[in-house]
């Protein structure tokens, strides 16, 4: 899935995926798995084309719709630079529906030419504004693009008892584990603020009683 969503970059594509496959795991290897990767690629498209082709895929608003709602904005140039994107998404999309469908939208995605490398550039940005042209494959790199590159968050939240039992405290038993988490629990939950040194304070008087008490019973 990460070369997936590497491919749905439309910076780098197959293109960018093919050379680093190679570097990675030589040329052999990585022309092996290119092939997979892109077979994967086409049996995942495949899957979102039955699932969405009856479906009424989602439309970008009209160029005079969004005219009107630009047109009273102090900035000239994000407009013009707007209506230029608008009339090159509507003319790749004549070009498209002139090729009389022989491409699906994945070979049309994969066929045209890699954007510029930038910084700033906005990937889901740039699937939210061609959609038109790919209606079925932007609701796949939506859903590609959602999922976390790592999982170590998840495994934070639920591996508290790997922090507690370490190297020097191997030995505590299942109960003393169990009221370590409870307690650590407890004390986030706690809505007042716990002042450590009232906690101390209160500690140490109860140290000094049970020192005293044991004082006095050894006497007796």
């Amino acid at each position: 899935m990460i070369f997936i969503a590497s491919v749905l970059d439309p910076r780098n594509k197959f293109e960018y995926v093919e050379g680093a496959l190679e570097e990675l795991f030589g040329e052999k290897k990585g022309k092996k798995i290119n092939v997979e990767v892109y077979a994967y690629m086409n049996s995942l498209f495949g899957e979102y084309l039955k699932k969405y082709s009856t479906d009424s895929c989602p439309q970008s608003p009209s160029s005079s719709t969004s005219s009107n709602n630009t047109s009273n904005t102090p900035s000239g140039s994000v407009i013009s630079a707007s209506k230029n994107r608008t009339k090159l998404n509507l003319k790749k999309q004549k070009e498209d529906n002139g090729s009389g469908g022989a491409k699906s939208e994945l070979d049309k995605y994969i066929s045209e030419e890699q954007e510029p490398f930038s910084e700033e550039f906005d990937i889901l940005s740039w699937w939210k504004t061609h959609a038109p042209r790919f209606p079925i494959l932007s609701e796949l790199a939506r859903d590609v693009l959602a999922i976390p590159i790592s999982s170590v968050a998840s495994e934070c939240a639920f591996s508290t008892g790997g922090r507690i039992l370490d190297s020097f405290r191997s030995s505590l038993t299942t109960k003393c584990v169990q009221a370590l988490i409870c307690v650590q629990d407890w004390i986030r939950e706690e809505k007042n603020p716990i002042s450590v040194e009232e906690d101390l304070k209160y500690l140490e008087e109860l140290e000094l009683d049970m020192e005293n008490n044991g004082s006095t019973t050894s006497i007796v």
